[in-house]
C-alpha cells in the first residue's frame, strides 16, 4: 500500500505541476525563444562540458572496475578519516571532485554508496565538499574569456577550493554519532603494505577484459553526460522564459537582504538571480556588469559556490538512486556561495600588486568547436595530473608527520 504523502509534498508537487504548465505554454508561444536558448544550452554542452568532463568520468570508471578504488581506500584512510570522516576509498572522489568539477563527484559518491563503502551519513559528507566549479571554467571561462584577466582566476580558484574545503573540515561534524564504515587500524608502517596486498587481492580475482571495462566505462560516461546535457538545455530554456515573463526584477526584490548582508551593489541582482538557477549564464552576466572588479569577483564567486539549481537537478539525479539526502548539499551550497564570496576579496588585497604587474595582452583559447575539444581535454588531464600529483605530495608530507610522532 503507497503511504500518503505529507501536505507539504502535495503543496511543492502543486507548485511543480504549476511551474510545468507555465513553462509548456511559454514553449508554446515563443517557439523562436525557446529554440534559440536551447541551441545555446546544447552549443555550451558539446563545446565545453563534453570534453572537459568526458576523460574524466572514462578515467573514473576504469579506476573503479580495475580496483584501484581498493588500494586507495587502505592508503588514504589516515588523511580522510581524521580530516573529513570518511573512509580512504572516498580519496578517489576528493581527487576527481575537485580536479574535473560537477556532477562526477556525486555520480562516483552513488556508486561507493551502491557499492557498501560508504554508509548514508559519509556519503553526505562527501558530496557536501566536494562538487565543485571545473578548474577548467573558473580560469578558463570565467578567468581569460568572461573577465579577460588570466592573472584573476588562480584567486577565484583559491576562494572558491578554500571555501569548499573548509566546509569539508566543518561537515566532519554532521551525523557524527552514526556508525561509520570499516577501518584500518594499523601502525603507519604498514599501510602501504597493507594496500598492496589489498590492491594484488583485487587483481587476483576474476575481471572482465580491459577492453569490456573501457566500452562500459565509455558508455556509462555518455549515459551520465547525455543526462547533463538534458538539464543544461531545459534550465536554458527556463531562464529565457522567466525573462521573458519578467519574473528577474521581482526575484531581484527577494535577494536584496542577502545583498545587504554581503555589502553588494542591488545592480548585481539580475546576475544573481541567473546564476542562482544556471551558473554560467549568471557569471556571463556578473562579469559584464559595469561595476567595480571587486564586485563582480564578489558576486562570481557567489554565483560559483552555489552553483546553480542546474547543477542540484543533476546531483539530484545522480544520487536517486541512494538513500542519500539533497538537502545537506543544498545547505553546504549555499555556505559555499557566502564563504568564497568574501574569501575572494580577502585573497584579492594582497595579490592586487602582483595581478597588476602580471596584466598583458593574451590570446583566448580558439574559438572553433574542433580545436576546443583538444584544448579542453589536454588542459582537463594536466588538471587531473596536477591535483593527483598534489594528493599524493599531502600524503607524503603527512606520513612524515606521523613518523616524528
Amino acid at each position: 500500500m503507497a503511504l500518503a504523502k505529507t501536505p507539504s509534498s502535495l503543496i511543492l508537487n502543486l507548485v511543480t505541476t504549476v511551474l510545468i504548465v507555465i513553462l509548456t505554454g511559454s514553449v508554446i508561444l515563443h517557439p523562436r525563444q525557446a529554440f534559440e536558448a536551447a541551441l545555446t544550452g546544447l552549443q555550451a554542452w558539446w563545446q565545453i562540458v563534453v570534453p572537459a568532463l568526458l576523460p574524466f568520468f572514462v578515467l573514473s570508471q576504469l579506476l573503479l572496475g580495475l580496483g584501484i578504488i581498493h588500494f586507495l581506500g587502505v592508503l588514504l584512510e589516515p588523511i580522510m578519516r581524521p580530516l573529513f570522516n570518511i573512509p580512504g576509498a572516498a580519496g578517489l572522489v576528493v581527487i576527481m571532485g575537485y580536479a574535473s568539477g560537477a556532477p562526477l563527484s556525486a555520480s562516483l559518491t552513488a556508486q561507493l554508496k551502491n557499492q557498501g563503502v560508504l554508509t548514508a551519513a559519509e556519503g553526505e559528507r562527501l558530496i557536501c565538499f566536494t562538487n565543485n566549479a571545473s578548474p577548467l571554467f573558473m580560469l578558463g571561462a570565467v578567468a581569460v574569456g568572461m573577465l579577460q584577466k588570466p592573472e584573476i582566476g588562480p584567486i577565484i580558484a583559491a576562494a572558491h577550493y578554500g571555501a569548499n574545503l573548509f566546509l569539508g573540515l566543518i561537515f566532519r561534524f554532521y551525523r557524527r554519532s552514526d556508525a561509520a564504515s570499516s577501518k584500518e587500524t594499523l601502525a603507519w608502517r604498514f599501510w602501504l603494505r597493507r594496500a598492496w596486498e589489498v590492491f594484488l587481492r583485487g587483481q587476483q580475482q576474476k575481471s572482465p577484459p580491459l577492453g569490456h571495462l573501457l566500452g562500459e566505462a565509455i558508455r556509462h560516461s555518455f549515459q551520465a553526460l547525455l543526462t547533463i546535457g538534458g538539464f543544461i538545455i531545459v534550465f536554458s530554456v527556463f531562464i529565457r522564459m522567466i525573462q521573458l515573463w519578467g519574473w528577474t526584477n521581482n526575484l531581484s526584490l527577494i535577494l536584496k537582504p542577502l545583498l545587504r548582508l554581503l555589502n553588494l551593489d542591488p545592480q548585481v541582482a539580475p546576475a544573481l538571480v541567473a546564476g542562482c538557477l544556471e551558473m554560467t549564464i549568471g557569471t556571463k552576466l556578473a562579469s559584464e556588469l559595469p561595476l567595480p572588479l571587486t564586485t563582480r569577483l564578489a558576486t562570481i564567486s557567489f554565483i560559483l559556490g552555489w552553483a546553480g539549481l542546474s547543477i542540484h537537478a543533476q546531483v539530484a539525479s545522480m544520487i536517486s538512486s541512494t538513500n542519500l539526502r539533497l538537502w545537506p548539499f543544498i545547505l553546504a551550497r549555499f555556505f559555499h556561495a557566502v564563504l568564497a564570496s568574501q574569501l575572494v576579496l580577502f585573497f584579492y588585497g594582497p595579490a592586487e600588486p602582483v595581478i597588476k604587474l602580471l596584466e598583458r595582452p593574451f590570446s583566448p583559447p580558439p574559438s572553433s568547436w574542433p580545436t576546443l575539444w583538444v584544448y579542453y581535454i589536454s588542459f582537463g588531464l594536466w588538471n587531473f595530473f596536477i591535483f593527483t600529483f598534489l594528493a599524493f605530495l599531502s600524503l607524503g608530507v603527512w606520513s612524515l608527520i606521523i613518523r616524528r610522532r
